[in-house]
């Protein structure tokens, strides 16, 4: 036996070898490390690669960043990270901290419950704004104490900024075709290098007033858990250039993250608090372009998995459409105007699956009748409510109010320059109107995406959502009456109007509006 890595990676997902009795060890692996989760602990090895950005082809290399890590993470996570274990090697078998020759190192740490962690948080819709509001203090105050000088703000400077932008670009080329189209490339690079051309004098500006920072380089949703005293994990150790970063660089990471999980609307949140905190007011000039770049990132690091051959086919799949995900989400912020997306169709028609999942690729806030409808009503958003048609909080009266309310939100988010799904039926071609108006006074882009089903599919569908937890209260009878309620879509242009039949799949009817909205 030969102290390779695949042998490791062998030896550390068995259970017997730990110091500690654990019933499952789990393994996560990146390009660049393998994470091995025990019940109670985390440890991390460093795959013994160089990447260009990277260089951990030594032990004594792999050592230091392993130090690193635990030094740099206590800023923000203290408790969790316990040390550097040494893993030797007798000649026969691996062990930790054991009589043979040290041949690795660990990181230690105490293992997060993963139903802290935001990404699970977010999947299982249990994110409040005043969460955000939580991580968006904790980040202010970080950064205020954060280390600068005149060499980190140097890492602000056009000729950084570009110097990792095109680095980007030149790492992704090879997987035209698989993650990214050239297509969607060009139009990113694009985008890129004239805001860099055209805001030189405010990054430039920014490093002097010493907004670039010593800090996470990595914050994404992953790296965060509601757990004890909020804990912020897995910061950049590997480089400095990556972690001295604009402080508008790392807040438009983790917005950008939340778009990426649909939800734009705890991003908004996020930022504003954030800038109130912070009192820095220059963050909306550069949000979106961090926002692209970081997408970008996140993009190319998950397109990174489909040439590893130590990630299994079936990881490298998931890893492709992350990675299509991200780069979709980094051309929408690519625009020069927010985008209105109008979803019409009749109840059961599909409308809110696409909704959540183009929100999902274009960084945008999905505002739904249903939910707000329950809210303004007072029931618990996932509580059936069958009123008959045209009655109750279906009243004519009520819809008004219900229309009124998302009309307002529209508003209120487009101002800001974020775009908006407005996700309900839209029957009568005076609701859709009110839509294109509302476009036209705020001078942003605007589409209308129809949707429509078989009746056989919509009654199909309308069974099973009324045996779930759902907003909606849609149903068979409800379906019937709408049929003769609804005006036919002729008030828009080609220009401005999809039509989607949403039983094919959802990756293609996504792909199919991304390209329409540009």
């Amino acid at each position: 036996m030969k102290p390779d890595l695949p042998g490791l990676i062998a030896t550390l997902s068995d259970p017997q070898v730990y110091p500690e009795a654990t019933t499952d060890v789990r393994l996560i692996q990146t390009q660049m490390s393998c994470v091995f989760l025990t019940d109670e602990y985390a440890y991390k090895i460093k795959k013994p690669v160089n990447l260009g950005y990277v260089d951990y082809t030594s032990l004594e290399k792999r050592r230091y960043f392993c130090q690193r890590e635990i030094e740099l993470n206590r800023r923000l996570c203290p408790g969790a990270y316990l040390g550097v274990v040494p893993i030797t090697f007798d000649g026969s078998k691996f062990d930790f901290n054991g009589s043979g020759e040290t041949v690795e190192y660990a990181v230690k740490m105490r293992r997060l419950p993963d139903d802290k962690l935001l990404d699970h948080l977010l999947r299982a819709n249990a994110v409040t704004p005043e969460m955000m509001d939580t991580v968006a203090r904790k980040l202010a105050d970080f950064h205020k104490t954060a280390e600068t000088s005149e060499r980190i703000a140097a890492f602000g400077s056009v000729a950084t900024v570009t110097q990792n932008t095109e680095e980007n670009f030149s790492q992704t080329r090879k997987y035209f075709g698989r993650s990214i189209s050239e297509k969607r490339f060009n139009k990113i690079r694009d985008y890129t290098r004239d805001f860099i051309r055209n805001n030189s004098e405010t990054f430039e500006r920014r490093a002097k007033e010493g907004r670039t920072r010593d800090l996470h380089g990595d914050l994404h949703a992953q790296h965060i858990c509601f757990c004890h005293d909020l804990c912020i994990f897995d910061c950049i150790e590997f480089n400095e250039r990556f972690r001295y970063c604009d402080v508008a660089s790392e807040v438009a990471f983790l917005a950008m993250d939340l778009d990426h999980y649909g939800r734009a609307d705890l991003g908004r949140r996020f930022v504003k608090e954030y800038i109130a905190r912070s009192d820095d007011a220059g963050i909306p000039v550069l949000l979106n372009f961090y926002k692209c770049y970081r997408a970008y990132v996140r993009g190319k690091v998950a397109s990174f998995k489909l040439n590893d051959p130590l990630v299994s086919d079936g990881d490298k799949a998931e890893s492709q459409a992350i990675a299509q995900g991200y780069f979709d989400l980094a051309a929408a912020y690519t625009g020069s105007r927010p985008l209105l997306i109008l979803m019409v169709g009749l109840v059961g028609s599909g409308k809110t699956t696409l909704a959540n999942a183009l929100a999902q690729r274009l960084g945008a806030v999905h505002i739904s009748s249903d939910v707000t409808r329950k809210r303004l009503a007072g029931i618990p958003e996932n509580e059936h409510h069958y009123d008959e048609p045209a009655s109750g909080i279906y009243s004519p009266e009520f819809n008004r109010k219900t229309y009124d309310a998302i009309f307002t939100q529209g508003i209120e988010v487009l101002k800001d320059g974020v775009p908006v799904i407005l996700d309900a039926a839209f029957l009568r071609q005076s609701e859709r109107e009110q839509a294109r108006r509302m476009s036209r006074e705020l001078g942003v882009d605007y589409l209308v995406v129809e949707c429509r089903l078989t009746p056989e599919l919509t009654q199909k569908r309308l069974l099973q959502r009324c045996r779930e937890a759902s907003a909606s209260d849609g149903r068979w009878e409800i379906y019937q009456r709408q049929t003769g309620w609804f005006e036919p879509v002729k008030e828009v242009s080609t220009a401005n109007y999809i039509l989607i039949d949403t039983s094919q799949p959802l990756a293609q009817n996504i792909r199919h509006v991304l390209d329409k909205a540009g």
